[in-house]
């Protein structure tokens, strides 16, 4: 079932902005300024921690592993000396001084060797073989070499020095362990940072967006006072002159469109009323001859049934008009009292021509509401009017609870239905449906229906019958309050 709501008076500055609403619809898969810009804030946030962290991170283990090796080599070349020493004084001793009295890293090993084999060590697992080949290598040709390598799954550096006095090769495993751990804990803490900077830019970024959307926010909000009604609302003036020149142009457009209803409404008020006399004086003129229509040749008489049918609608017109000028102006106040909701409706229905008109009452819907007697009065008799002129005749009425303390009046009629494409415009001033082009009316009848509904806090919308036809749907509160 298609729905359309009627949610405010016609206005080309109110078309304006249904068409913007309507862009803004279009594109609502795209994300929001707000959460644009703060997503802006969190990557660059992210891109300036990523760069630091890499470049903090490379900085220090560059300083930490040079920092290992450099004390590596410096105990390797100590332990060596210490080595030759007792190979100088007492070379069968040397297995027992590696093993008892070499100082070496606790998670360390040394080992002497020759010809690629093992003459002594500080412990009999890790024998020259452990060591790699490219080491081994690089001391042979130079005397001296450092190679980082994996050794029971352990990085380790080793260092190996040629003692060339005995033809031996002095080789020294240095664990670095506790450097991988420090790393890893400076990696954590920057990586903790990152985040923390991550989380705060996001925040500033939500924060600061906030405060730049504010004044769009501000002039949303006033558009939307504007489009309720409130054409003298306007925006402060601010201390930054960016934001106080749009301030200034807001308003100096919410003026002109001030401005411009304003005269629109005083002229339909005034030609309405200007109009009032004239039609007043013909009316009376055509129904003293109307009185006298037996005395007239039959022509004439065909004649002056158009001239009479023509003033009266016109009459009719002036009067709707002069209601929607005081409408416009506001100068028409709520009158809330307390009735009941069946009786006034049966009592509306039968005072325009519909006394057995079926009102069917929805359960749970209120027997009681406080309302303005004359407008709801206005808004049903319209709603039959416009049923039994343009909608093949009234069916039925029907009372529904709605949301919110609201209730549903609901007038079903047997015509041809409305269109989804005039579900909006057949509620403008002057505008009808396909299907009543050709009927009477003065097409101000819905126009009004809703200008009392929206004074009362209610809505109007058209919307497809069961079984064929349309069926006109006001939405009323069920306390109205001045």
């Amino acid at each position: 079932m298609g729905v359309s709501r009627l949610v405010g008076p016609d206005s080309w500055f109110l078309r304006a902005l249904d068409a913007c609403n309507t862009e803004a619809v279009a594109r609502q898969r795209s994300l929001r300024l707000r959460a644009r810009v703060t997503l802006f804030f969190a990557f660059i946030a992210l891109l300036a921690g990523t760069v630091l962290v890499g470049v903090t991170y490379g900085f220090a283990r560059s300083n930490l592993i040079q920092d290992r090796t450099d004390a590596a080599q410096k105990q390797a070349i100590d332990n060596a000396e210490r080595v030759k020493e007792v190979l100088d004084v007492a070379p069968d001793d040397v297995g027992v001084f590696l093993q008892n009295d070499l100082q070496t890293d606790p998670n360390g090993f040394a080992v002497l060797s020759s010809d690629d084999q093992t003459l002594a060590g500080t412990d009999t697992i890790h024998p020259i073989s452990e060591f790699p080949d490219r080491l081994i290598d690089a001391v042979r040709a130079s005397g001296y070499g450092t190679q980082y390598t994996e050794i029971d799954g352990e990085t380790y550096v080793a260092v190996g020095i040629y003692i060339a006095p005995h033809e031996v090769g002095y080789f020294e495993a240095f664990p670095v362990s506790g450097t991988e751990q420090t790393l890893t804990a400076i990696l954590t803490a920057l990586g903790l940072g990152a985040a923390g900077t991550l989380v705060l830019a996001s925040l500033f970024g939500f924060s600061t967006s906030r405060r730049l959307l504010r004044p769009l926010s501000d002039v949303a909000d006033a558009a939307e006072e504007i489009a309720s009604g409130g054409l003298d609302t306007r925006l402060d003036e601010s201390s930054d002159p960016d934001l106080n020149r749009l301030a200034a142009s807001f308003n100096d457009m919410a003026d002109a469109v001030q401005a411009r209803i304003e005269r629109e409404v005083r002229f339909a008020s005034d030609v309405s009323h200007e109009l009032r006399s004239p039609i007043t004086a013909l009316s009376a003129a055509v129904e003293v001859l109307d009185t006298g229509r037996d005395d007239i040749p039959e022509r004439t008489r065909q004649a002056l049934d158009i001239v009479v049918d023509q003033v009266r609608r016109f009459d009719s017109m002036v009067i709707d008009l002069l209601e929607l000028s005081r409408l416009d102006a506001g100068a028409t106040e709520l009158n809330p009292e307390r009735v009941e909701l069946v009786d006034l409706v049966a009592r509306v229905a039968a005072r325009y021509g519909e006394p057995e008109v079926p009102i069917n009452i929805v359960r749970r819907a209120p027997k009681e509401v406080v309302t303005d007697k004359l407008r709801f009065e206005r808004i049903l008799a319209n709603l039959l009017q416009n049923a039994r002129n343009h909608g093949g005749g009234v069916l039925a009425i029907e009372l529904a609870p709605a949301r919110d303390q609201r209730f549903q009046l609901a007038v079903d009629d047997g015509g041809p239905g409305v269109a989804q494409s005039e579900r909006e415009r057949i509620f403008e001033r002057f505008a009808r449906g396909s299907a009543a082009r050709h009927r009477t009316g003065t097409g101000l009848g819905l126009a009004l229906v809703v200008e009392h509904s929206l004074a009362m806090g209610g809505s109007t919308w058209v919307e497809d019958r069961a079984g064929g036809g349309a069926r006109f749907v006001v939405e009323l509160p069920i306390e109205v309050r001045k």
